[in-house]
């Protein structure tokens, strides 16, 4: 079997992921059909409206991040998915239901997203550890990149799917056809050969383990560089559900079809980065910073152009630079922690990733408001822009760094640790 791939040779794995793909493409119809709810049948395309319903989606990741880790770490992590996943089928009933009847309000969507977002807090830390216990350590890098291909290649099929689905039969059919597809995880969790699973160490009942993960993470100085940068990212850069959505009916006057179209363009350049993260061996610091820097080249392009068809392209390469960020760091993350601490670190990568959210998307919201479509991509530009300038050099000065730009034959940019005789270089995980 192809490098690419080596993680699907594991029957549980292979299962697993059958599922995970088919409710991948539910859950990007699904929000690409809520966001146009509120963007056109219950306000008059009202970003701030849009910003609030993403807000509320993910301020459970930064509240609930502490108990959502110990509860991975705790119980079994294959229960904990399958009380989570029909949570998340009972909230896209519901908010299917209320549109196909006609008495779907936006203080309705707000509930509902809050809802989604506390079952989404509690699944994710335990669905990004589960990964550990169905493949082997070797194959965990693999592993982490396959499930972000499988979660973009839902993204390419799903947006557009979506747009012509409600130009179709409407909003209401499609948020009811994402409610079908998490049937396929719950099928995969109970298929699954349990005697072939590797459950990490239950962590015991006992005072305290929360406080022990959030020590553990500080103590780790390389975790706590790779949080910062995922930070910015995620609170500034990744606001794709509200910046597309304004791009396409404020900037350029498109329709649903459209909007829908842009998610899936995107989807090319996030798969092929997940692919090409899946055949490295692993994760490295250079790659994340490079993708950094891409990001900010690419989003600032996508945030000046004068066309739909020119920003439908920069999305692309926006898409490859913020996905190679996100599997790299996710895999660094994973692979440099003790597996009894896992869910916990996991828990607080993801609250400091997502929890930024609540923050940034009701601030890129009304910036869309004030300032104008292009703005709410812009800000994420000179945010990402600066934390990358920031931490390449913090990274010269204080831990024996050195950045230098090969441009002989394949021009590449290396990063490197240099002998030091006064402090100790970052750890190897993270190099």
């Amino acid at each position: 079997m192809s490098p690419t791939f080596s993680s699907l040779s594991v029957r549980n794995y292979r299962i697993y992921a059958t599922g995970a793909f088919i409710s991948n493409v539910g859950t990007w119809m699904g929000r690409v059909a809520q966001d146009w709810l509120v963007l056109t049948e219950l306000t008059n395309h009202s970003s701030t409206a849009l910003g609030i319903v993403t807000g509320l989606q993910f301020l459970p990741f930064l509240l609930l991040a502490p108990w959502a880790g110990m509860i991975a770490d705790r119980y079994p992590k294959r229960v904990i998915l399958a009380i989570t996943q029909s949570a998340l089928a009972m909230s896209a009933l519901v908010l299917g239901v209320l549109v196909l009847t006609g008495t779907a309000q936006l203080w309705m969507v707000y509930a509902i997203a809050l809802f989604t977002g506390v079952a989404t807090a509690v699944d994710n830390p335990a669905r990004q550890t589960f990964v550990s216990e169905m493949v082997p350590r070797d194959r965990l890098a693999n592993a982490v990149s396959l499930n972000s291909a499988s979660f973009n290649a839902g993204r390419l099929i799903g947006p557009g799917a979506a747009g012509l689905t409600i130009a179709a039969f409407g909003t209401g059919w499609t948020l009811m056809l994402n409610t079908l597809t998490f049937v396929a995880v719950l099928i995969a969790l109970a298929s699954m050969v349990r005697t072939e699973l590797r459950p990490a160490p239950m962590l015991n009942r006992r005072k305290g383990a929360i406080r022990e993960g959030v020590t553990y993470v500080r103590s780790r100085p390389d975790i706590m560089l790779v949080m910062a940068l995922v930070f910015v990212l995620g609170t500034f850069g990744m606001n794709f559900q509200i910046t597309t959505a304004l791009m396409a009916t404020r900037e350029f006057g498109k329709g649903p079809e459209e909007y829908g179209l842009l998610g899936s363009i995107m989807a090319i350049g996030s798969l092929t980065a997940a692919l090409l993260s899946a055949r490295r061996a692993r994760p490295r610091l250079r790659i994340l910073l490079v993708a950094f820097a891409g990001f900010t080249i690419s989003s600032g392009l996508a945030a000046l152009a004068p066309t739909y068809a020119l920003f439908a392209l920069a999305l692309v390469p926006v898409g490859l630079s913020a996905l190679t960020a996100l599997t790299t760091a996710n895999a660094m993350v994973q692979l440099s922690v003790d597996s009894a601490m896992r869910g916990r670190v996991m828990a607080l990568y993801m609250a400091i990733f997502m929890g930024g959210t609540p923050l940034g998307a009701p601030v890129i919201g009304w910036i869309g408001d004030v300032w104008g479509p292009r703005w709410t991509i812009g800000i994420g530009t000179i945010a990402v822009g600066l934390v990358t300038v920031a931490v390449s050099g913090w990274l010269v000065r204080h831990e024996n760094v050195q950045v230098t730009y090969e441009s002989q034959r394949r021009p590449r940019l290396r990063i490197r640790t240099v002998p030091a005789p006064v402090s100790e270089p970052m750890p190897e995980a993270v190099r």
